[in-house]
């Protein structure tokens, strides 16, 4: 690689990576009554972002792959954090913050191929407590494979009913790994949602399916065509790699969270475990639910005090109807999240999938 070419990489990636953590914060700590004091607290890394990608002088030809997918991290970075710039500056309500975040997973997805060749990269795509793991590292040096990586199966940006995997670059078929199925919030979509999970997965060792509804949303009511869509997606994937059937997460965040319950509370459900996020429940659901599904299933629901959609009286509230009926709860409530997923639990929900 030309010393130009290694030189532009060597100053563009420290603030790009810095420019993404303060995006991810953003995300993670959201709260319309508090957008001020965390813009705040994140400042300004677009602006180095913005210099040193401006910097970047012409490549010889054979780079222009490796160009592209950075230009197009950088320029997805810099969009997002324009737009809640513009809300900052008082244009914009907090569907336009919704929006500019938007371009946040198409920037990692741009980004993630570069992590086999730029150990910073490498260790950004890990959650925090595996990013000095050299043995993880080395592991997942291989790259990615004709069964490990990242796919795409009709899951382009707009498109509905169709899924993103992920498999841990380390994968063997000999050994069944744990299986994370997450569903996006309302209006969201399995290729973006992908990115909510994708450094505990790869941290972890977990195959991790993310699924776009067949509709808007989720079938929360009415007839329920997205139950029959994932046990389709569940079978394709189940076909391919070897996934261990006593450790298998349905999860999901918002609307997605909501339907982990209506799908996962059917006596038919193959998944082993389920955990709702900043979700709602309706207590008909577990007296509707299949009792027997119900004596000892392990759900694990997590809520924010500050949720401002569903209210976390209501996670309350639902973990005592779902005790009551006799599912094995474990309930975390935590104080300053917002109706933002919480990207930090993830490791916990993989302990106790893992757990049994």
């Amino acid at each position: 690689m030309s010393e130009a070419v290694i030189d532009d990489i060597v100053a563009v990636l420290p603030p790009l990576l810095n420019a993404l953590e303060a995006l991810g914060f953003f995300q993670r700590h959201l709260h319309p009554p508090a957008f001020a004091t965390v813009m705040n607290a994140i400042g300004a890394p677009d602006e180095a972002l913005q210099a040193a990608h401006a910097a970047i002088g012409k490549w010889p030809e054979q780079f222009a792959g490796l160009r592209e997918r950075l230009d197009r991290a950088c320029g997805e970075t810099l969009a997002a954090f324009a737009g809640i710039r513009e809300v900052e500056r008082g244009n914009g309500d907090l569907i336009a913050v919704f929006r500019a975040l938007r371009h946040v997973p198409r920037a990692q997805e741009a980004l993630y191929p570069l992590a086999m060749q730029f150990p910073p990269v490498s260790s950004f795509f890990l959650n925090t407590a595996n990013r000095e793991n050299a043995d993880l590292l080395s592991r997942l040096d291989v790259g990615a494979s004709e069964n490990t990586g990242i796919f795409h199966d009709h899951n382009e940006p707009g498109s509905r009913g169709g899924f993103s995997v992920y498999v841990p670059e380390d994968y063997t078929p000999e050994r069944a790994m744990p299986l994370v199925m997450a569903l996006h919030g309302g209006s969201g979509n399995g290729r973006g949602f992908l990115w909510s999970w994708l450094r505990d997965a790869r941290s972890l060792g977990t195959i991790l399916v993310a699924p776009t509804a067949t509709g808007p949303t989720w079938a929360l009511m009415g007839d329920d065509a997205d139950t029959p869509n994932l046990m389709r997606i569940l079978e394709t994937v189940r076909s391919r790699w070897s996934i261990d059937a006593s450790r298998m997460l349905l999860t999901g965040m918002s609307d997605g969270g909501t339907f982990s319950y209506v799908s996962g509370l059917d006596g038919a459900s193959p998944f082993t475990h389920l955990a709702p996020v900043s979700a709602t429940f309706h207590p008909l659901m577990a007296e509707m639910a299949d009792a027997a599904r119900l004596q000892g299933l392990p759900i694990f629901i997590t809520h924010g005090k500050l949720d401002w959609m569903f209210p976390v009286q209501t996670a309350r509230q639902t973990q005592a109807a779902l005790a009551t009926a006799g599912a094995d709860v474990t309930y975390r409530e935590i104080d300053d999240l917002s109706h933002t997923y919480p990207r930090e639990i993830n490791a916990e929900l993989v302990q106790w999938l893992n757990a049994g």
